[in-house]
């Protein structure tokens, strides 16, 4: 674990954030800056710093975040309207914390193209 990425440090429970969902692989807590009324990071307990860096052995881990907020939507209170799934890659696709982060965004209508 890098000592200075924030998404590490969250998931060791080292700073402060509103968990909806944890296990011994990933962990689901609130944006604080939500983008939607309900905004959630998914990210692994391991550090990958982005989608490009995402190997064989990730995948199962990657396809359980995916899964995971498929279930938090549906606890939410927003699958059957639609919501949205966003990995960010690198600067220029507006990825800030180089983690690998999936977003969960719902409980709005979004428009295409995204920005």
């Amino acid at each position: 674990m890098p000592s200075d990425c924030l998404f590490c440090r969250i998931a060791a429970k080292q700073l402060p954030a509103k968990f909806v969902f944890e296990n011994e692989r990933i962990v689901a807590f609130a944006d604080l800056a939500p983008q939607a009324p309900a905004h959630v990071q998914l990210i692994p307990r391991k550090h990958i710093a982005s989608t490009l860096e995402v190997a064989d052995e990730d995948r199962e881990v990657v396809g359980e975040l995916i899964q995971t907020a498929a279930g938090l939507a549906r606890e939410l209170g927003f699958a059957e309207d639609g919501y949205r799934l966003v990995f960010n890659t690198n600067a220029a696709a507006g990825q800030s914390v180089y983690h690998l982060h999936l977003h969960l965004l719902g409980g709005r209508t979004f428009r295409w193209p995204p920005g």
